[in-house]
């Protein structure tokens, strides 16, 4: 880790994230960069390309780019970083704040701009598919469909994504999926495949419990067939991670992977579409300096 000395900010605010969360923690963030004597300047984001366009102009204007969002922007403005060598901070400002989570990012707004100003920063891996880049879980199959379901709904709070999940579930049918890794295809019929470089998504859902965005790699996690009942009776394994121990789960780690299925399926990362199948994706590895709480969970 290292430690950045005086800065200057570029508070980069998606007024719609977390239902206008964010917009509601602006006065108490403004409060907390203040007290800090930390100089810095807001900007309001239009789009996701609006945002990601204000980041590559903090950075060339020597300013560091501070994403206050949900994991979508967070994600697409760390992806556009991805090489660049600049560092980026984050305050929690979505609803399921799983990039957070995994690095250990406090939700509370005060405390996340503190962790900014103390700067220390780690290096993190960056995902790819199809060129598409994201930072937390690349997931495709039962998890995309609920994926839309929730990001549909008006609903707030975490709880949306298990709604969003058993709402999907009444039309799902198992999937056919191809793995093909260093030249070798597997396919298995089942639920997800999911490609985590952070272990968390759905607002907590500890779905790769094993997986370390400083590592250098990727780490894979299938969900097989399963009766309906037993799959919604393991839902809350996966907020605690014990779900990897079932025998319809398989996990590992991986420097890059192609999936495809039978029929057309979009992959969702971050919260949002990234791409669709057929999908290659691998992992950039040490692409992205992250500002980190000194002690990482």
């Amino acid at each position: 880790m290292s430690s950045l000395s005086e800065a200057t900010y570029a508070l980069i605010v998606n007024p719609a994230a977390g239902g206008g969360r964010s917009l509601h923690i602006l006065p108490e963030v403004e409060r907390a960069f203040d007290e800090l004597r930390m100089v810095f300047r807001v900007e309001r984001t239009r789009s996701k390309e609006h945002g990601m366009d204000l980041a590559l102009s903090a950075v060339d204007a020597g300013e560091i780019p501070v994403v206050m969002s949900g994991d979508g922007l967070i994600g697409s403005i760390g992806g556009v970083l991805a090489g660049a060598g600049t560092p980026m901070g984050i305050v929690p400002g979505g609803r399921g704040n799983d990039l957070a989570r995994g690095l250990g990012i406090p939700v509370d707004p005060a405390s996340a701009v503190r962790t900014v100003a103390a700067g220390k920063t780690v290096d993190l891996d960056v995902g790819e598919a199809n060129g598409e880049r994201f930072l937390g879980i690349a997931s495709v199959g039962f998890d995309s469909e609920a994926n839309r379901i929730a990001n549909a709904s008006r609903l707030s709070g975490n709880m949306v994504y298990a709604w969003a999940a058993l709402r999907a579930l009444a039309g799902w049918k198992p999937e056919r999926f191809s793995l093909i890794e260093n030249g070798v295809q597997t396919r298995f019929t089942g639920y997800t495949v999911a490609v985590a470089n952070n272990g968390f998504y759905g607002g907590g859902m500890n779905m790769a419990p094993s997986a370390d965005p400083c590592d250098g790699l990727l780490d894979v996690v299938t969900v097989g067939e399963v009766g309906r009942l037993r799959f919604v009776l393991n839902l809350p394994k996966v907020f605690r991670g014990t779900h990897v121990d079932g025998e319809n789960v398989r996990s590992w780690q991986s420097a890059g992977i192609e999936i495809r299925a039978a029929r057309p399926l979009t992959v969702y990362a971050d919260g949002d579409p990234l791409t669709d199948l057929p999908a290659r994706i691998r992992v950039l590895p040490g692409a992205l300096p992250v500002i980190v709480p000194g002690e990482r969970p």
